[in-house]
């Protein structure tokens, strides 16, 4: 149970933000109407007995009504303006919601799965993962590679060396004869 009191919360001092604004209009427009009603009273008080006392005395009279509607009017344009404004929050929210689960093209599908492969709107996407795998390989195989291409390199100078050197066995040694062909063209 809530009791309020000139716009002061007696049970649950916290509100929701829009109660509290309204609140303050309300206590605004309150106290508005007060100060006039006070005026158009210390009007009673005044004593008038000629014609222009009793004219000027209507006329703040009628002066203070003003007042008191200008007042009202304030108070329910800003009510207004508020429910307004929640109004168009409200509806833009359905709006965003109503586009989420609004049935999607093949090329809205298609973005959704590369931004999901990708991972742009998580932290890892399948993309990133195979990628990495990608490195680790690709590094075991350029390890491996140059290995093999140190352990080809040392037997091609080995043979170079047997192709100078007549203790050589015949298996190893070209032909004096021998041409090179060349396979460019």
């Amino acid at each position: 149970m809530t009791i309020n009191m000139q716009g002061i919360n007696l049970f649950g001092g916290y509100g929701l933000k829009s109660a509290q604004e309204k609140v303050e209009r309300q206590t605004k427009r309150d106290n508005q109407m007060a100060f006039f009603e006070q005026q158009k009273e210390n009007l009673k008080n005044m004593k008038g007995t000629s014609l222009d006392e009793i004219a000027k005395k209507l006329e703040l009279l009628q002066k203070y009504n003003d007042q008191i509607e200008a007042a009202k009017t304030e108070y329910n344009n800003s009510q207004m303006q508020h429910i307004l404004d929640e109004a168009i929050e409200r509806g833009e929210k359905i709006a965003e919601a109503a586009e989420k689960y609004e049935t999607k093209t093949p090329d809205e599908r298609r973005e959704d799965m590369i931004e999901e492969a990708t991972g742009i709107e998580k932290d890892e996407g399948m993309l990133s993962e195979i990628m990495d795998e990608m490195d680790e390989v690709v590094e075991e195989m350029s390890e491996e590679t140059l290995e093999e291409i140190s352990e080809e390199t040392e037997e091609l100078v080995a043979m170079d060396a047997i192709d100078g050197n007549p203790d050589a066995p015949e298996e190893y040694v070209l032909p004096e004869d021998y041409i090179g062909v060349d396979y460019r063209v």
